[in-house]
């Protein structure tokens, strides 16, 4: 594998690599038994399997947003002490079972001592209001390794003043704000397209309401306020579930949302516009 900085980690054949004209894991084999969630043993064997063969790749595209908790495993490859900044339309912050899965990734990144912090931006779905929130990581959120930031343009006033809370009107300022904290900070970005709106991005999951141009905007903003991006990941791409264990399907597919039949073409030349915007700012290259 030739020494790049960027590399594509093919588990189910959501992005295509000749368009994306990177050099390119092929992990196919691998995708059904990792998608939505798995055991410790099958995170441990894979990261096992495939950790030298990254080389030196510090930006990675890979899968559908099934496979989001692969993050947990990508940040452990930077050794340095780290702010992990997400967008996504979860917050993946779930302390119920499974351990290993897209929607508690966080958790797994917090057990690592070298991330400091995690700020999620974005979240537009239902974990972040009333009583889903008693299933998220309040425990890191007290201690302020973990701030989750939802959008809350149709909540209260109460809600919409919470100090995380954002809205279209406020959410590029309070955005800036946060950037000009990481001044000097080693910085891993996460991306999950379905942090954006549909018009950006074909997912497996709701759509988010940031545009593409609103994910590189802030991309830029964290290298103007001083932050140093070292590493960072982008997926979500829709592709076709498959499944190893009958558990690991029923858990998926009760969890994810009833979605219309999506044209694969479409799909593609939407979700590939939407990486041609945001992977050079993230990668910086």
């Amino acid at each position: 594998m030739p020494e790049n900085p960027c590399l594509h980690v093919d588990l189910d054949g959501a992005w295509n690599a000749h368009t994306l004209g990177l050099p390119t894991l092929d992990r196919r084999a691998w995708g059904p038994r990792l998608r939505f969630c798995a055991p410790d043993r099958e995170m441990a064997a894979f990261f096992a399997a495939c950790a030298g063969d990254l080389g030196a790749a510090r930006f990675l595209v890979y899968g559908s947003g099934d496979f989001h908790h692969l993050s947990a495993l990508w940040v452990r490859r930077v050794e340095e002490p780290v702010t992990l900044v997400s967008f996504d339309n979860h917050p993946d912050w779930d302390i119920r079972p499974p351990r290993w899965c897209c929607g508690s990734w966080m958790n797994r990144a917090l057990d690592l001592p070298h991330v400091q912090h995690i700020s999620v931006w974005g979240c537009s779905n239902f974990e972040c209001w009333g009583w889903h929130r008693v299933w998220g990581n309040h425990g890191d959120v007290r201690k302020g390794r973990l701030a989750v930031h939802p959008w809350a343009d149709e909540r209260s006033a109460e809600e919409q003043a919470r100090p995380t809370s954002i809205t279209q009107k406020t959410w590029r300022d309070r955005f800036q704000e946060f950037a000009a904290g990481l001044a000097g900070k080693r910085v891993y970005v996460t991306v999950d397209i379905d942090g954006l709106r549909a018009e950006d991005a074909v997912t497996n999951w709701e759509n988010g309401r940031f545009s593409a141009a609103d994910v590189a905007w802030a991309l830029d903003e964290i290298r103007r306020g001083g932050g140093v991006i070292v590493a960072g990941d982008l997926c979500g791409a829709r592709s076709e579930a498959a499944y190893a264990r009958r558990t690991q399907r029923f858990a998926s597919e009760t969890d994810h949302p009833d979605l219309p039949p999506f044209d694969r073409a479409e799909a593609a030349r939407i979700n590939e516009r939407t990486f041609a915007t945001i992977w050079p700012r993230l990668t910086g290259v």
